[in-house]
């Protein structure tokens, strides 16, 4: 296995507001001033608190991403944020794919593709979600379903450098419950043999594959123990300042 630098990324989700958004980004980016941690870390606000969290943690170890992006630069497209829109506000990474993008939205994979080839074009890094939902996952179908998903979400010019993916199984978000360690174990293993066959073996073993569903302090040590465990996209417990920094140690 090749060294790879564990990502610890916290998707804030539709939560926030100026005053506590900011609060939360400075008390992450004083602790990792005062005890760096050998992983990286980051966090996605809404859109509304990209800048404002930005500005809070400039010059700390803290990074800042979106949670998604629009596949075009700029137009008639109400509501949208594009990827060099995020960029501009100081966000190095934004997420693609989540589950709840692909669910309470309609998104394809295809649109998963063309928002990730956006994020590359603009500088940033794609995190690309994969997962499966609990009907996928009770009829035997999950490593056919995150297959289909790798092939169909993975831009061309995806590299170690400028994507991250992260599975995600969708029964998992948020509901408490978690797949067992031999099953994350297999998923993650089957995307990093999928990468292999797209990006070549040198690329797939530095390509970070994140575990996010449920992910939070009393099983983060067993799930990132695991071989193709590179780090989480973590929910709800990234909106505590000490349940995201415990799992950070975890790492």
């Amino acid at each position: 296995m090749m060294a790879r630098r564990p990502l610890i990324a916290g998707n804030w989700k539709m939560n926030g507001l100026k005053a506590d958004g900011e609060a939360l980004a400075k008390a992450l980016a004083a602790k990792l001033k005062a005890s760096p941690p050998a992983v990286d870390m980051l966090v996605c606000p809404p859109a509304t608190l990209v800048d404002r969290v930005a500005q809070a943690v400039a010059g700390s170890a803290l990074a800042v991403g979106g949670q998604d992006c629009h596949a075009e630069k700029s137009g008639a497209h109400t509501g949208d944020v594009a990827a060099v829109m995020l960029k501009d506000l100081g966000a190095s990474h934004v997420i693609v794919g989540h589950s709840e993008r692909r669910a309470d939205h309609g998104e394809t994979s295809a649109d998963v593709r063309a928002k990730a080839a956006a994020a590359h074009a603009a500088g940033l890094v794609a995190i690309i979600c994969l997962g499966e939902t609990e009907a996928e996952r009770d009829g035997g179908r999950t490593l056919a379903v995150v297959e289909s998903q790798f092939a169909e979400s993975l831009p061309e010019g995806a590299s170690p450098d400028n994507t991250v993916i992260a599975y995600e199984p969708v029964w998992a978000i948020g509901t408490g419950r978690t797949p067992t360690l031999a099953e994350v174990a297999e998923v993650h293993r089957t995307i990093r043999d999928l990468a292999a066959k797209a990006l070549g073996k040198d690329a797939a073993g530095r390509l970070r594959i994140l575990y996010g569903g449920s992910m939070k302090p009393s099983n983060a040590k067993e799930l990132l123990a695991l071989e193709d465990v590179d780090g989480g996209l973590i929910g709800g417990a990234s909106l505590k300042v000490e349940d995201f920094w415990a799992i950070a140690q975890s790492a």
